[in-house]
């Protein structure tokens, strides 16, 4: 993407809706008056001697802020919290519960244009300002440009400038600084998110403007009918971006009525959520109605009941439909609302032909688009069609077969030849995609005895030591990491995505640094080297507290299970299918591959290709109401 289109907003207006404190602080940083505005509108634009604005309307009157020295709070942009202080007039704007996609555009693009007056000559002086007869205006501000950011940067480079953004949470009325509040969304540090500058020289241009991935058009219909309130599922074959497009779902809603939750604690922990279950409270959905709606009435249980506004549910493939229609009753009982799921906005993503509900041996499967309530909650369903994960048109066209079960002597002997391939590459070995989580403890821990040399283990630092369960469930990373020289490891977490540091990418341990902690340098498929470093993850418990666990973001890849892998882009992967025991999972297996060269398939049978015959079903009538919408809609264009 050229970095002139990546400066381009979607409107030209910078704005944002959400709740503002204002607080007028005395002196000592106490503050002596506050003002509190729900559903405020924040928009950005400068005055007749082209100050930098910031108007806030509560939809009857406006007050405008001129900012010519001011603060940044970004720490929790990610969870729609920042604030503004104004030095001069010992002014704070304490911003909440904002879209943080919204919040971060604003935010990067005070912080460039405030960088940026700061650098030019052409501010007006106090006299000029005093005199001035000239008529108040409102301009909005003009869209960032390269200029812009180049003379911004240029300003925070200077060793003696004071920079206006801080990690540092603002004060409260008491003049204490504000403790971490609980928040609905995990909080997050990364640099992308809380760009941090101190009073030294900046060794490179640390201001840019959030470069977003433009959405295709199935997926920015889906993004809008979401914002119209509408209830949706969405879904599509791996690699369509469902992942990709949940989250600026998520980014695009405000945080203080928006739950995200999952099926797995995993698949939650991608999207910074909980799990489905964590949320509703009432266990397996098991116990009579009566004590179901006893265990969601309880104190921290209900008030996420209450306070949900909209639901989002990531892997809904997983979700017995029994429980589905439990968890419906129940949000009707408990929000004391006729309508459908108590009125909550549901957001369903998931792909019913990969991994089915995980079921005891004697219950029912039953899928989610089965349950009694499905058609009533869900108004729209939508399938995603254009494939990004992978290029190979011939690939894709074999995956789209697997997926519904077709399995023809073509597509047969394409994968049959994959296991000649020669997939290894500058010492990584192709990492075994196995059906049981014994089978992939037990190859990696012989693989990494066999290796010589001594083992450098890394122990996880949690928040909790008490909730390590928790977080060994829900976590990408483990509690101990044991590494060799010659270890093969893959990444957990996305890094750099423009040098393709990606969730997935694989690598080999070349090696530590003993200057410090002894840390791992890997080099991975990508070509890029890298010494790795602990990243922090973020998870929310059952009790509503956000949990923390600080670890390398390094797995052991010498085999993974099938379950694991979901949401994964792996570069060169050998399957292992003689043991298939679900519809769908040879799919799952299958479509990890970025390419028809990195796969390799051994032991290849036709028979592990099926797909349930009700989930076939399904999106053959959801192929049928998708056309008959659009013919529906051409005639009447027509007439």
């Amino acid at each position: 993407i050229p970095l002139a289109e990546s400066l381009k907003m979607e409107s030209p207006e910078v704005q944002c809706t959400c709740n503002v404190t204002i607080e007028y602080l005395n002196q000592a940083g106490q503050a002596t008056k506050r003002k509190v505005i729900r559903n405020a509108t924040l928009l950005l634009g400068r005055n007749e001697l082209r100050d930098i604005l910031l108007r806030v309307d509560d939809g009857k009157l406006f007050q405008n802020f001129v900012l010519r020295e001011i603060q940044l709070f970004t720490r929790f942009i990610r969870d729609g919290k920042s604030c503004i202080k104004i030095v001069p007039d010992n002014v704070q704007i304490l911003i909440s519960n904002c879209p943080p996609d919204k919040l971060q555009v604003l935010v990067k693009t005070l912080a460039i244009k405030y960088g940026a007056d700061k650098k030019s000559s052409k501010q007006a002086s106090d006299r000029t300002r005093l005199l001035s007869v000239l008529p108040k205006t409102f301009d909005n501000i003009s869209p960032v440009q390269l200029h812009d950011v180049k003379r911004a940067n240029e300003l925070r480079m200077l060793q003696n400038v004071h920079t206006p953004v801080s990690t540092k949470a603002p004060k409260n009325r008491m003049g204490n600084a504000c403790p971490g509040r609980q928040v609905k969304r995990p909080r997050t540090t990364s640099s992308e998110n809380c760009p941090v500058t101190g009073l030294k020289p900046a060794k490179k241009a640390i201001l840019s403007m959030p470069v977003q991935r433009k959405l295709s058009k199935e997926q920015s219909h889906v993004l809008r009918t979401v914002l119209c309130g509408k209830n949706v599922f969405f879904t599509g074959s791996a690699g369509t971006g469902k992942s990709f497009l949940l989250k600026r779902i998520v980014g695009a809603l405000p945080p203080k009525s928006t739950y995200t939750t999952a099926s797995t604690g995993v698949a939650a922990c991608h999207i910074g959520g909980t799990t489905l279950h964590s949320f509703a409270g009432i266990g397996s959905g098991k116990a009579p109605m009566q004590q179901c709606v006893e265990l969601a009435q309880r104190p921290g249980v209900l008030q996420h009941w209450q306070n949900c506004k909209h639901l989002i549910i990531d892997e809904i493939s997983m979700v017995n439909g029994e429980f589905f229609d439990k968890l419906e009753a129940v949000a009707r009982i408990v929000r004391k609302s006729i309508e459908p799921f108590g009125g909550i906005q549901l957001i369903v993503c998931g792909d019913f032909l990969q991994l089915p509900p995980v079921i005891r041996t004697n219950e029912k499967k039953t899928f989610c688009f089965q349950a009694k309530s499905w058609r009533k909650c869900i108004h729209l369903n939508i399938e995603l069609t254009e494939v990004r994960r992978q290029t190979d048109k011939a690939f894709i066209a074999i995956l789209q077969a697997i997926r519904i079960g077709r399995c023809t002597e073509e597509v047969a002997a394409q994968l049959i030849k994959t296991a000649s391939h020669k997939i290894d590459q500058d010492g990584i070995l192709a990492t075994r995609l196995c059906t049981h989580k014994d089978d992939v403890e037990l190859t990696n821990e012989r693989r990494l005895q066999h290796l010589p040399g001594k083992v450098h283990t890394f122990n996880a630092s949690d928040s909790d030591p008490m909730l390590v369960q928790t977080l060994n469930a829900q976590c990408p990373a483990g509690q101990t990491l044991e590494l060799k020289k010659g270890a093969q490891v893959m990444l957990t977490k996305n890094l750099d995505v423009q040098r393709g540091m990606v969730n997935g990418a694989r690598g080999v341990v070349l090696g530590f640094e003993s200057e410090n902690k002894a840390l791992p340098q890997v080099r991975f498929l990508c070509g890029v080297t890298e010494t790795i470093k602990p990243e922090r993850w973020t998870i929310k418990a059952s009790s509503g507290i956000y949990l923390t666990r600080q670890q390398l973001p390094l797995r052991l890849a010498w085999a993974i299970s099938i379950h694991k892998s979901q949401g994964m882009s792996l570069d060169c992967v050998e399957i292992s299918l003689a043991r298939v025991f679900e519809s769908g999972q040879a799919y799952v297996a299958l479509s990890r591959a970025r390419s028809l060269e990195g796969l390799r398939v051994m032991d290849f049978d036709p028979k592990v290709v099926r797909a349930n015959p009700d989930v076939l079903q399904f999106y053959s009538r959801m192929k049928r109401e998708r056309l008959f919408m659009q013919s529906s809609l051409d005639d009447y264009i027509e007439i």
